[in-house]
């Protein structure tokens, strides 16, 4: 029995999501306004446009990056789901074939008996 729906789980992982993307923005923000503090003699005008623009681009780098990951994940997923469909169909064809041979030998051993 599941302890969560799909529905709960998918709903969990969008307000993971959601946070965290949240938390990327905030900390692009943080980092403008410190970058646009190391230049004191901007006008309040060029400060504001200085700190638009490093956010954005720090937030394009940061879109970017997880497009990457997670093109890499799906990539992985893949990889391993065939591994694992692989390794599954040898460990049957492997019991398929003890219960067959440990089959034929309790087979013989019965015959040689009698």
């Amino acid at each position: 029995m599941k302890r969560y729906d799909d529905d709960s789980v998918r709903g969990l992982v969008r307000i993971e999501g959601y946070l965290l993307w949240n938390a990327e923005l905030e900390e692009a923000r943080r980092q403008a306004g410190s970058f646009a503090g190391q230049l004191p003699w901007l006008t309040t005008a060029q400060r504001e446009d200085v700190e638009r623009v490093y956010a954005a681009d720090r937030v394009a780098a940061s879109h970017a990056t997880l497009l990457r990951i997670a093109g890499r994940a799906t990539e992985l997923r893949g990889e391993y789901e065939e591994r694992y469909r692989r390794l599954r169909t040898r460990c049957v064809a492997a019991a398929v074939v003890a219960v067959g041979a440990t089959s034929g030998t309790c087979t013989a051993f019965t015959l040689l008996t009698r």
